[in-house]
């Protein structure tokens, strides 16, 4: 199908200049290849190939260029008033995700969507403004990140921009025309296989750290927190222990409890089992010799680096990671503890409820995508207990 633009200026180039003479000049149509050729540059079409002009019996007649492909055709932009920069309204939209309780980590995966978007639509020539890009200009950016880099990447930035770009309608830095991204194509990315850890690499792990050092101790208690409630590890390094101030105090060994905080500021009191709260027991009294125990406010600490007032979210990992590696558990992390957290929950006659209250999640979608991959295992070791037709 050709272009609209090209048919366009076709039409008008072969209309007569006018109505009582049919001859078009030379001068008229050297300026026809001129503009022909200027046209083939932008979208990287050979001049000759774009367009030839012959005479017969006195009249000129033009030939319309060669269409672009599908994938670089594009529509004739829309004259649309001048908007924010992209690159000066991302700080605001920072603060609103600040606001809003957003985890440092999502603020910067948002942002950098918004950020690489603007990049990408100036190194175009598009406008990289709140009202000049339309949803052709992000469908290409969102092609061309899948093309970079991975088809995930690209998911990601689709989710991303869908809640910028309502953003930005809310906030009426778009009036002139609608929500972009209520045209664009959804990304989806196909889903992998989850891995989930089984008892035996639990009990792998928990071995590594079976000593009675500061940091055999700290890492247990750790590894039994996660086995037992799948705790964020952003919630994790988040706990606080001051014994002698109820309000900032977030460990009640006595009931067994411990209080996180989640993605959007809310607090959460998390149980704790027997074994977790032996080991976290048994830190607590090691963790009162540390040098800055006295100072720290938070429930881990460091061991390694400048500061070890507190455990980081990275020390974390790389301490799962490290204990993976001596227990020959591979691709272990802390996420991965929430995934098998929410199976065993469930395969051991837990709720669905009761998954969305302890996993902090509002909704049972997210129980699914946690532990849907092992929901016909749950069902069949539910059928082996409760067999109906076994009670007949």
């Amino acid at each position: 199908m050709q272009d609209p633009s090209h048919a366009t200026a076709a039409t008008a180039d072969s209309t007569p200049a006018a109505a009582t003479d049919n001859v078009i000049s030379f001068d008229a149509i050297r300026a026809r290849r001129r503009r022909g050729t200027t046209a083939a540059r932008s979208v990287g079409v050979p001049p000759a190939a774009t367009a030839s002009t012959h005479a017969a019996g006195g009249a000129a007649a033009e030939v319309a260029p060669r269409s672009k492909p599908a994938a670089a055709r594009r529509r004739p932009r829309a004259a649309a008033p001048t908007g924010t920069p992209l690159l000066t309204i991302v700080d605001s939209w920072e603060l609103a995700l600040d606001a809003a309780g957003k985890s440092p980590k999502t603020i910067r995966g948002y942002t950098d969507t918004v950020k690489a978007l603007a990049r990408w639509a100036a190194s175009r020539g598009y406008p990289a403004d709140t009202e000049g890009l339309d949803a052709a200009d992000i469908q290409e950016f969102l092609v061309a990140e899948r093309e970079r880099t991975s088809i995930a990447t690209a998911a990601a930035h689709y989710r991303h921009l869908n809640v910028f770009w309502r953003w930005i309608v809310r906030e009426r830095e778009r009036t002139a025309s609608p929500n972009p991204m209520e045209s664009v194509d959804k990304v989806t990315a196909p889903k992998k296989a989850k891995t989930y850890f089984t008892d035996e690499q639990e009990r792998a792990l928990l071995k590594t750290c079976s000593g009675n050092s500061f940091e055999d101790r700290r890492d247990t208690a750790i590894l039994r927190i996660f086995m037992d409630v799948g705790v964020r590890v952003g919630g994790l390094v988040g706990i606080r222990y001051v014994p002698d101030d109820d309000k900032q105090n977030d460990v009640d060994l006595r009931r067994r409890r411990v209080r996180v905080r989640l993605k959007g500021g809310d607090e959460l009191v998390l149980p704790l089992g027997k074994k977790a709260a032996l080991a976290l027991d048994r830190y607590l009294r090691v963790r009162a010799k540390h040098p800055k125990a006295a100072k720290s406010t938070y429930l881990f600490l460091g061991i390694k680096g400048r500061n070890t007032e507190r455990m980081t979210e990275s020390g974390v990992y790389q301490m799962i990671r490290r204990r993976g590696e001596q227990a020959g558990v591979q691709n272990a992390h802390p996420h991965r503890f929430r995934r098998t957290w929410c199976h065993n929950y469930l395969l051991n006659g837990g709720t669905l409820d009761g998954a969305m209250a302890i996993g902090g999640w509002s909704t049972y979608d997210m129980v699914k995508e946690y532990a849907g991959d092992l929901a016909l295992e749950r069902a069949w070791a539910m059928h082996d207990r409760l067999s109906p037709g076994d009670r007949i």
